[in-house]
């Protein structure tokens, strides 16, 4: 039986991305001055992968572990898929790698012009594997998924960066009956960011509690 919930690429690379993406800050922790979401959530964490393109060796690593791994865990799709907009520049970047003609699928429709969701030349029945920069819910991803559905392609699966490991996200990817595997998870980073001091066991107790409710979660 096929599991669902949010895998990881390996452990040794999960600790070297959750290194370099600190590194980079790329993902900033700050349990004492924490973030606010969009959505209005407190959370010691912010993350932002497109930082990544800024990074060339960085982000040779990072195209080249998606790379690898759908090759290893797909075989070889017929396109790339990178959901918009944070996955656009990496999705074509392991399209480029791969060899593989890319597309990237818009948060819905344009309102003028053709009116496309997908972006790019994609037929049915081909393969597809989607490509992300950051997983939190699950919602943004599944939405792109659903498009490409629409669209009577073959979704094999999702690779993405980083995954912040909620159970809703699992719960929802779970729902729609796609695998996802990420080159990171929030459990590793924390794993990286106490080996190298970056916090201290106080710091790390906050950041768990959060990760466990963030919703309710507050600072105070």
């Amino acid at each position: 039986m096929c599991n669902f919930a949010a895998m990881i690429t390996n452990k040794t690379t999960a600790k070297k991305t959750a290194e370099v993406l600190l590194q980079i800050n790329a993902i900033k922790l700050s349990p004492k001055e924490p973030f606010t979401w969009a959505s209005g959530w407190k959370s010691p964490i912010y993350c932002d992968n497109r930082i990544v393109l800024s990074f060339p060796p960085i982000r040779n690593y990072i195209r080249e572990k998606i790379a690898k791994h759908i090759e290893k865990h797909y075989g070889k799709p017929d396109v790339i898929a990178g959901v918009a907009t944070g996955a656009i520049g990496i999705g074509a970047l392991v399209a480029e790698y791969l060899g593989l003609p890319f597309v990237y699928v818009r948060p819905e429709a344009k309102k003028h012009g053709r009116q496309n969701q997908i972006e790019g030349y994609i037929e049915k029945g081909q393969n597809v594997v989607v490509v992300e920069d950051l997983i939190s819910t699950g919602k943004s991803s599944l939405n792109a998924v659903k498009a490409l559905k629409d669209a009577e392609v073959n979704v094999k699966g999702m690779v993405a960066i980083f995954s912040y490991g909620f159970d809703i996200a699992n719960k929802n990817f779970e729902k729609e009956y796609i695998t996802l595997h990420t080159l990171s998870n929030y459990e590793n980073l924390l794993e990286q960011a106490l080996d190298t001091h970056y916090i201290n066991k106080k710091e790390l107790e906050t950041l768990s509690q959060w990760n466990a409710n963030p919703s309710e979660w507050n600072a105070n």
